[in-house]
């Protein structure tokens, strides 16, 4: 009687335990802002990368030689270079930062990343398959007049091993900018935008 009772009570111990395992592994979902700073831990996330080209792109718009011109200089973005230790595609990076100015009516962009798209367009058109009226005109491109090119950083710190309950992590992350005149090769322009970040985290949890 008293092995029953024993049996059905692990069978309902480990029933609860199951059902509760489940219940929490449920995946549920939520929408959120693109605009409330969200992170769940100390590396480098969507919100950096929207403060960060926030940063740089006011700066950029508002400091010389952009502010003073009006005719919409043209710009070619070379890119971000990643120096830090995590898989970070900087490519997202320059597109926002180059929305952002051309939304700002600064600045003209060369579709770099199409230029050969370009080029076989060009071909095709000279190919036999097009009218002399209607096909481009060859040797029309507009050179770019700066040259945008950047790099982004991190540094990382651990608390000292310790006694305590809770272990800390500061992370450190700079991108720059640099706007390089192409005629001169001076650098005209240069900022740096910085996120800095401490984590705690318990010793023992999920």
């Amino acid at each position: 009687m008293f092995r029953n009772f024993l049996k059905k009570s692990i069978f309902l111990v480990l029933a609860a335990v199951i059902l509760l395992m489940l219940g929490g592994c449920s995946a549920t979902t939520r929408d959120l802002s693109s605009d409330d700073a969200i992170h769940y831990d100390e590396g480098y996330d969507f919100s950096d990368k929207k403060a960060i080209v926030n940063n740089l792109v006011e700066s950029l718009v508002n400091k010389p030689p952009l502010v003073a011109r009006y005719d919409r200089p043209v710009v070619i973005i070379y890119g971000v270079a990643n120096r830090t230790s995590e898989h970070i595609e900087t490519d997202g990076i320059t597109d926002d930062i180059r929305q952002e100015i051309m939304q700002s009516g600064k600045a003209r962009f060369v579709n770099k990343v199409q230029r050969d798209n370009i080029a076989k367009e060009s071909n095709y058109q000279y190919g036999g398959n097009v009218s002399a009226e209607t096909r481009l005109q060859r040797a029309r491109q507009i050179g770019a007049e700066y040259m945008l090119t950047g790099t982004l950083r991190s540094i990382k710190k651990k608390q000292p091993k310790q006694m305590r309950l809770t272990k800390k992590t500061l992370q450190y992350y700079s991108l720059t900018l640099e706007l390089t005149d192409l005629q001169t090769g001076i650098i005209e322009w240069t900022d740096s935008a910085e996120i800095v970040r401490e984590s705690s985290k318990p010793f023992i949890g999920w």
